[in-house]
């Protein structure tokens, strides 16, 4: 690493002309300064870590670049075509964010605002959707097979087209109106959206 290779051990300092000669403990002095350098070049490397690369940094949240996405303002982000398998964003505001075709098996969602996010193609298999807004959420060919809905999660405005909803439990009302908006065969699973409703 470049930052290792301009660090130098600072040496001990010249005898001075005419001075005593060194006591007897001079070893031992000069073996403390060479730690203490050694401790200093250490802490300037840690630091210069922390400040260039954000993956040491922001340690925490997931796989997506260890980056911590959990409680954050994610508004508008670019996921789209990541694998974000098991990926934390429980309680984060999402709204308007693309997550187009991306790998989200097993994600948290849990209380998040997905407002007009972008979840079209994208594998949500086992995604906990709890208490999250799927306001006007695009949804279409997504698979959320198991997903969990439970609790207050909206579908208001949502596009279901397409949508795989094999296996995810939902309260009669959601159902029912999932049902009044479904249409469309899911091109991966081969699922109608109404039949994985279970519509009437």
């Amino acid at each position: 690493m470049a930052i290792l290779g301009a660090l130098k051990l600072a040496p001990s300092p010249p005898a001075l002309a005419g001075a005593a000669p060194p006591a007897t403990s001079t070893p031992a002095r000069s073996s403390v300064h060479f730690h203490l350098a050694n401790a200093g070049a250490a802490a300037l490397v840690a630091a210069s870590l922390l400040v260039a690369d954000p993956a040491v940094a922001f340690i925490g949240g997931g796989p997506y670049g260890k980056q911590v996405t959990r409680g954050q303002d994610l508004t508008g982000k670019d996921f789209s075509g990541l694998t974000l398998v098991k990926q934390d964003f429980k309680t984060s505001i999402l709204r308007q964010a693309n997550f187009k075709g991306a790998n989200l098996l097993g994600a948290s969602f849990f209380d998040a605002d997905l407002t007009s996010a972008d979840l079209s193609d994208a594998d949500l298999r086992g995604a906990d959707f709890s208490l999250a807004n799927l306001t006007k959420t695009n949804l279409s060919n997504a698979n959320l097979e198991g997903a969990l809905v439970t609790g207050n999660t909206s579908f208001k405005g949502a596009n279901i087209t397409g949508a795989d909803f094999t296996d995810v439990p939902l309260r009669d009302d959601q159902r029912e109106y999932l049902c009044k908006i479904a249409d469309g065969v899911n091109s991966t699973t081969g699922n109608p959206t109404k039949e994985t409703l279970f519509c009437s």
